[in-house]
């Protein structure tokens, strides 16, 4: 069993990006631009945003926030947003979600110009990637995705099993996983919290995707042995053991499945810190100009 190390993936992919950076002043190129919008004062929204700024610093990436209360109006926010796709030194932003209620997020989104939705969660983003196009692909697929390559986990004629149908990372990640390319070749089931009889499926998975949000939702008898995990899960639970007064838990029972498993992603440290380099890896060809001309 070997465990699946995100930070240190993580660790050389940024490497990496910072050496491009670092050429590409040298050379008197534009370095990449990355901006987020956050609306209002949630905690998990703030530290996810801070990670962010961090990471860009870390790459040589310049970043900007824009903070607006959470009483913004949807006008507001979309003219906003309207003010940034026009902004050229600007080359992908971010709108942090969740949105106060009154805004309608699938608004907000399709609001954002396609060549800048470096989360890859714009419509044409998404209709590109479904017919393997040139896109920006939603950070956290793009980020299992890295984690794959980097470990050269065989996934030609393998039986994949997703867990979980959301638009974030579910269903994206079905469709690249089916795709006739590294990572992928694999064949697809898709399963979800209305599937019945699920541990049938699971258990003949020779790759495991689990996104329920359910934390220890999977135990050691839905996993076959030498199956190869992922848990995209991230769940706080409270432990007053704990000085933060919580402990994050994913969807899968990780001392019960690791010892069955080929490659298994521990939570934290496995999937999360994927997710910003993918996101800084869409900058990044968002200053290059390669998947959007213009």
């Amino acid at each position: 069993m070997e465990i699946i190390n995100g930070k240190t993936v993580a660790s050389v992919l940024k490497g990496k990006m910072a050496e491009e950076v670092a050429i590409r002043k040298t050379n008197g190129l534009k370095v990449p631009h990355l901006s987020a919008i956050l609306v209002g004062h949630n905690g998990a929204s703030e530290t996810y945003v801070a990670n962010k700024i961090k990471a860009c610093k870390e790459v040589g990436f310049f970043s900007s926030t824009f903070r607006y209360p959470d009483s913004i109006t949807e006008e507001d926010l979309l003219n906003v947003i309207n003010q940034i796709n026009e902004n050229d030194d600007i080359d992908g932003f971010i709108v942090q979600l969740p949105l106060p209620k009154l805004i309608a997020e699938n608004k907000v989104i399709n609001a954002i110009k396609p060549s800048k939705d470096v989360d890859g969660f714009h419509p044409e983003n998404t209709g590109r990637m479904i017919k393997n196009l040139p896109c920006y692909i939603a950070a956290t697929p793009y980020g299992i995705l890295k984690l794959i390559e980097y470990y050269k986990i065989e996934t030609k004629g393998k039986h994949c099993v997703v867990v979980g149908r959301s638009n974030i990372v579910g269903s994206p990640i079905s469709i690249l996983m089916s795709r006739d390319n590294y990572p992928g070749n694999c064949t697809v089931t898709l399963c979800h919290s209305k599937t019945q009889n699920l541990s049938e499926y699971t258990s003949k998975a020779d790759i495991l995707i689990v996104a329920l949000g359910k934390p220890e939702f999977v135990n050691g008898d839905m996993v076959k042995e030498g199956a190869v995990v992922i848990d995209v899960g991230l769940t706080r639970i409270e432990d007053k053991t704990k000085k933060s007064g919580f402990v994050l838990k994913g969807d899968v029972m990780f001392d019960e499945v690791a010892p069955k498993c080929s490659f298994i992603t521990p939570v934290p440290g496995g999937v999360g810190p994927m997710t910003i380099v993918a996101l800084l890896e869409n900058t990044l060809k968002a200053a290059r100009r390669e998947v959007y001309n213009s």
